[in-house]
């Protein structure tokens, strides 16, 4: 058994924010790999997001983002249960960078399921119908516009953008502050407003 040490699980806290003890458990299962301690610290949170994703979030906070400039402008509205976490630090920085988020890749939809039926169909015939599509085999037709529909999710959705590192999307940082803060939390919507538009 590896030996862990306080600098490791110390290193562990402050990548993941997870509990000292939280860490140090993670550290033993994974062997002392702090890359492996980070994943199992990553699906527990997936999972304790799953267990809380019914519980209402009525309290939150409405946040702005004016950029440089004063030409893009964006609000979003974040939900969580208790006002008690929606005045910590950790919270408001979210709804900040969730702004920055909107600002900067300008979604179209908060979740795949705000996408209008209509819409989604519109854009997977206009896949169907794409000339680089229609010559490969009709077998793998299917397939090939489902990947790109998640191309195309990455790009207009905002819980499936990448979040600046390109390593993880916009949904494991919600769902990281969710396993942090030990509450639901939900992106209910956004505007974004571009001078001129």
């Amino acid at each position: 058994m590896a030996t862990i040490t306080a600098e490791t699980v110390k290193t562990l806290r402050e990548r993941s924010g997870a509990g000292v003890m939280e860490c140090k458990r993670a550290l033993e299962e994974a062997g002392g790999d702090i890359d492996k301690a980070a994943g199992l610290l990553r699906e527990r949170g997936q999972a304790a997001a799953a267990k809380r994703a019914g519980r209402e979030a009525n309290e939150g906070q409405i946040g702005s983002y004016i950029h440089t400039g004063g030409k893009i402008g964006v609000l979003v509205e974040v939900n969580c249960e208790t006002d008690f976490v929606a005045r910590t630090d950790e919270f408001q920085r979210l709804v900040r960078d969730l702004a920055i988020q909107v600002a900067g890749l300008r979604p179209a939809y908060t979740t795949v399921d705000a996408i209008p039926a209509a819409d989604l169909e519109a854009k997977r015939a206009a896949l169907l119908a794409d000339e680089t599509t229609l010559k490969k085999p009709e077998a793998v037709r299917a397939q090939i516009v489902e990947g790109q529909l998640k191309k195309w999710f990455a790009e207009v959705v905002l819980l499936e953008q990448p979040f600046r590192d390109q390593d993880r999307t916009v949904r494991d940082l919600v769902t990281e502050a969710i396993a942090k803060t030990g509450e639901n939390i939900r992106v209910r919507r956004f505007v974004r407003f571009e001078l001129g538009e």
